[in-house]
């Protein structure tokens, strides 16, 4: 059985300080996995282009600012996806470039690659390669459609993705409403979930691993966690053989479930059972939860045009604080609709530790989100800044065996 690897990193930096990733990833979805493996404590190095660099470094403004209030070249959106990383730059392009990745990938544990399917075998670097230097090698490849399929070489960006995958058919305000029609999520989801997903699947390796000492690939596609995270939605047309159509704010099985009107702005009313119908009724003074066409969430849904109008003109007679202090005590879940700005002065984000500082070499300091996943036993730590463009080619390389003159001679030919 091939033991796990050991990185520099002390077993008390967190649950995966034994593992070494190889990040090969760009923009979003593979910068994802790699970040939250580094939140858990694994060394991550990650390749990139000399003199260019991931993608999303160039994706500004906004861009961190230095010391003197100037714009350094490290994009918010770079800033993101990439914490506790070190950044190596590498020409794969051509030969020495690639011996230096095989020399790299020989002594990782996971290997994260989103090129188009089949790219990196042209360099050598392929899973069928590698995997003969590294039996033990968790090799996951993220792409757009996948590695089979008549849409394996097609590029996938998160936008094409939600309107392909079905979310954009049902986000968004219905078709005959003001502003009705297709809308994206506001963030890329179809990439934050795949990296989600390859994340599970990785850790799911890593146990399989130290159970037989064998490595395996990972084939993780936008496209298909795209339709996975539908969830309800799916079994909604899948049981009824009828597609979901855009609702806006509204919930397709629970009512009331959606935005209101208040008299000074809107907030979010989330009633999941009758018990909470009955609450909230109560409370607003109202009968409507004796009402036989209201009395249970199947009868609400199939009357919602009925009851929701009701419901509307009573909840624009407070304003948002009244209602929420008179809601949340009694269990009835409710909430104002917060901008950014908002959400990171909130009491219950400020109390959970979401935003935080690390120390940077232009700025000083760099604000974060932090990782939402708190562990009792191993904790997660945050080991640095997202770094800076070939930071640690040399550290990386020296610790893995190259000579002084080796590197220096890398650097004379633009390989590094």
């Amino acid at each position: 059985m091939k033991p796990e690897s050991s990185s520099s990193h002390p077993a008390s930096s967190g649950a995966l300080s034994h593992i070494r990733v190889l990040d090969m990833s760009r923009v979003l979805a593979g910068p994802w996995c790699g970040q939250i493996l580094a939140d858990l404590g694994a060394e991550v190095v990650k390749i990139e282009r000399p003199r260019v660099g991931d993608d999303t470094r160039s994706w500004g403004p906004p861009y961190l600012k230095d010391r003197d209030g100037k714009d350094t070249k490290e994009s918010a959106y770079f800033l993101g996806a990439n914490r506790g990383k070190k950044s190596v730059t590498l020409d794969i392009s051509k030969p020495a470039g690639q011996e230096v990745a095989r020399r790299l990938a020989a002594r990782a544990d996971v290997l994260i690659e989103n090129y188009k399917a089949g790219d990196l075998a042209r360099y050598n670097l392929g899973y069928e390669q590698l995997k003969t230097l590294n039996p033990g090698l968790i090799y996951c490849s993220i792409t757009g459609f996948g590695q089979t399929g008549p849409m394996r070489q097609v590029a996938g960006y998160d936008f094409i993705i939600q309107a392909m995958g079905g979310l954009m058919s049902i986000t968004g305000e219905k078709d005959d409403l003001p502003g009705g029609g297709p809308q994206k999520v506001g963030v890329a989801v179809a990439d934050i979930t795949t990296g989600m997903y390859s994340t599970v699947a990785i850790l799911a390796a890593i146990v399989h691993r130290s159970l037989t000492g064998v490595g395996q690939y990972i084939d993780m596609a936008l496209l298909d966690s795209q339709v996975a995270m539908i969830a309800n939605m799916n079994m909604n047309y899948l049981i009824s053989g009828r597609a979901p159509k855009r609702m806006g704010n509204a919930h397709a099985n629970i009512v009331p479930y959606q935005v209101f009107d208040a008299s000074d702005g809107q907030f979010v009313v989330a009633v999941g059972n009758d018990g909470q119908f009955a609450k909230l009724c109560e409370a607003a003074g109202q009968t409507f939860h004796q009402d036989a066409r209201f009395l249970r969430n199947d009868d609400r849904v199939r009357n919602r045009d009925v009851l929701v109008p009701m419901l509307a003109a009573v909840l624009k007679q407070k304003t948002v604080a009244e209602w929420i202090a008179l809601f949340e005590p009694l269990g009835i879940p409710v909430g104002g609709i917060n901008n950014l700005a908002q959400v990171f002065e909130h009491p219950q984000v400020v109390s959970r530790g979401m935003k935080l500082d690390l120390p940077h070499p232009q700025a000083g300091r760099v604000p974060m989100v932090a990782n939402p996943i708190k562990m009792s036993g191993t904790p997660l730590r945050y080991q640095s800044a997202p770094p800076l463009l070939g930071q640690h080619t040399r550290e990386v390389l020296a610790d893995a065996g190259l000579t002084d003159s080796e590197i220096e001679e890398l650097q004379r030919s633009g390989i590094v």
